[in-house]
């Protein structure tokens, strides 16, 4: 085996340059859309939250940012908790709903689909973080649709 003779990494190093920036900051012109959309479980993997702060860092841009979530993608909606609701089982267990409502408190706007809401997972409209807006299966398709007339960036989150 060959013998490495490097110093270890410690705490404080920097192994990529992360203050070099490649392309413009670019921000929204007035009017302009985003549409993020979850078809995703709360917990399966990083795409509810990565796209969460995608989101909000769209609507930092100047962006008229939606949440759009559907299917499974409703029960990032859903208020939890342990052993109570709003009570954190473990650091970071409600940290993509700390996010969606820290977006909804900077002006996004979160829909979800009411057939999911109760045919997939027996809730009501009250089981919601406070703010989100419950919607028709029908008005699924069309907030899609209403965004891409509006040229808006959209962002499709699936994984199931």
């Amino acid at each position: 085996m060959p013998k490495l003779d490097i110093p270890m990494h410690k705490a404080g190093d920097c192994l990529v340059d992360y203050e070099e920036k490649v392309f413009p900051d670019v921000q929204a012109d007035p009017g302009e859309k985003a549409l993020y959309t979850f078809h995703t479980v709360a917990f399966e993997g990083s795409i509810g939250l990565v796209n969460t702060l995608s989101a909000t860092r769209m609507l930092r841009k100047g962006y008229d940012v939606s949440i759009l979530l559907y299917g499974p993608g409703v029960t990032m909606g859903f208020q939890c908790g342990f052993p109570t609701l709003g009570d954190e089982a473990f650091p970071g267990h409600l940290y993509v709903k700390q996010r969606l409502a820290k977006f909804m408190e900077e002006g996004g706007k979160i829909y979800a689909c009411r057939f999911a809401t109760q045919a997939l997972y027996g809730q009501t409209e009250k089981a919601f973080i406070p703010g989100i807006i419950p919607i028709n299966p029908l008005d699924v398709l069309d907030c899609v649709l209403m965004h891409k007339k509006a040229n808006a960036v959209i962002v499709d989150s699936w994984t199931l």
